[in-house]
């Protein structure tokens, strides 16, 4: 009866059911009946019902049975592939193995064994037959970068140098700092050893700067390794001040080597996307070791800039950086990007401590910053990859009042109603109303900035 059941179940589904008590009249061939079953191209699927009885006469071939299982099983052992025979297991053995005959023990079967066990396989079966799968293959995408461009990656001796600071770091060495400027000194020779100092002898630039970032990538973790121990472990004022300093020499190694007489500016692109991507890390950085205070002078710092005999002083936002040449590279065909640094940084965000949601986060950190201290711009490009109504965990924590401190200490602004004026100053200041194709809640960023509920909480 449970087989008619099924049937007349099939049926209402939408699918055309072959049957022997429906199909199978006085005076028909049992035989060739079955036979159809397993030859006839109209008949897409067949449901073998398999119980301990079943497969006890199906390996003894007896009865109709057995008959039928020949026939069957000549099929399915002539074509490995075949997905014609849909196992149905009725029937457990003590071990946990259903009964199944042995030509079908291979095959992958639905638990058909009590009611729930239909009822939780019911669309699996449907699905199955009408070729309509739960759990679809995607469409085979584009190799990443690093492959796609061949590239040797140069070994860096900055590794062993940060092993060896990494050790003294934890074992509360005497002369720390030689250790770490020794590490820095290392990145900073491997980052300028990838600029372009003569012209580059390629078909595409954007190929050219594609290679040099993800060679550059190195120097990327290497910084973001340190930022994490050294300030989750001891974030001192002399990690402060190293820090700092570093940034000023990143900053310089944005610009054309002194040496160059004649260049074009898309020949640094690589390490102006470096510097970027590398200041929103250290930013995510000193955001999950929780070191606001240094997170406040970074953003409050001025930057001495020593480039071709001019000094100068520049805010947080020497840092920035965007694409002039990624477009035709990494944009998928018949799309334009809104912004190829920020698909850049998404498809190098390859760290599972600091993944590419946290580096979001950290720009629109960066992006309050930017409203709160006059003359900074700054436009968040990874933002347009954060989808409507996303929460940002640093912000909604700081509804409540204890959490709210720790923004405060970044902005150095502890009065709630005075950031919002700040931000709202900030907001016409940089223009947020021309800005477009951000899939945030509002384009002026105050709901993914939890402006409303800032500090509304003991």
């Amino acid at each position: 009866m449970r087989v008619k059941q099924w049937a007349e179940q099939l049926i209402a589904d939408g699918i055309d059911v072959v049957l022997d008590i429906y199909d199978l009249k006085e005076g028909h061939d049992k035989f060739a009946f079955m036979e159809r079953m397993v030859t006839d191209k109209d008949v897409t699927h067949v449901l073998v019902i398999c119980d301990k009885v079943y497969a006890e006469k199906s390996d003894a071939r007896k009865a109709g049975v057995g008959t039928e299982s020949q026939i069957i099983s000549k099929k399915v052992y002539e074509r490995v592939d075949q997905s014609k025979f849909i196992p149905i297991a009725c029937e457990f053995a003590e071990d946990g193995n259903p009964y199944l005959p042995v030509f079908l023990k291979s095959r992958i079967w639905i638990d058909f064994s009590s009611s729930q066990a239909v009822s939780d396989n019911w669309e699996k079966l449907v699905r199955l037959i009408f070729g309509k799968p739960l759990h679809e293959k995607p469409k085979l995408g584009k190799p990443p970068v690093y492959i796609t461009s061949d590239i040797a990656v140069p070994s860096s001796p900055a590794t062993i140098k940060f092993n060896t600071f990494r050790q003294a770091l934890l074992q509360g060495k005497i002369g720390l700092s030689l250790y770490r400027n020794d590490f820095l000194s290392a990145c900073i020779e491997y980052i300028d050893s990838l600029r372009t100092r003569e012209r580059p002898d390629v078909d595409s630039l954007g190929k050219k700067v594609l290679e040099d970032c993800t060679k550059l990538k190195q120097a990327r973790n290497q910084i973001v390794d340190w930022i994490l121990i050294e300030s989750g472990i001891s974030p001192t004022e002399e990690f402060s001040e190293a820090l700092l300093a570093f940034l000023e020499e990143l900053r310089e190694l944005k610009s054309r080597p002194a040496e160059l007489n004649s260049w074009n500016d898309a020949w640094f692109e690589a390490h102006e996307l470096f510097v970027y991507e590398t200041f929103l890390y250290i930013i995510a950085a000193l955001l999950k070791s929780g070191a606001y205070k240094i997170l406040h002078e970074v953003f409050t710092s001025h930057y001495l800039c020593l480039i071709h005999g001019e000094q100068k002083f520049d805010t947080f936002d020497c840092f920035y950086g965007y694409s002039k040449t990624l477009q035709s590279e990494l944009a998928p065909e018949g799309k334009r990007l809104y912004s190829p640094a920020a698909e850049l940084i998404k498809r190098q965000a390859d760290r599972l401590d600091v993944p590419f949601e946290s580096v979001i986060e950290a720009e629109l950190l960066v992006l309050l910053m930017a409203f709160l201290i006059p003359n900074v711009r700054w436009y968040p490009q990874t933002l347009h990859y954060s989808s409507y109504g996303k929460e940002f965990l640093f912000f909604i924590r700081a509804t409540r009042h204890k959490n709210f401190l720790k923004l405060a200490q970044i902005t150095g602004i502890n009065d709630v109603n005075q950031l919002r004026e700040a931000v709202k100053e900030g907001h016409k200041r940089l223009g947020v109303d021309q800005w477009h194709d951000f899939h945030l809640q509002d384009r002026s960023f105050w709901s993914s900035m939890n402006m409303d509920n800032l500090d509304t909480l003991k």
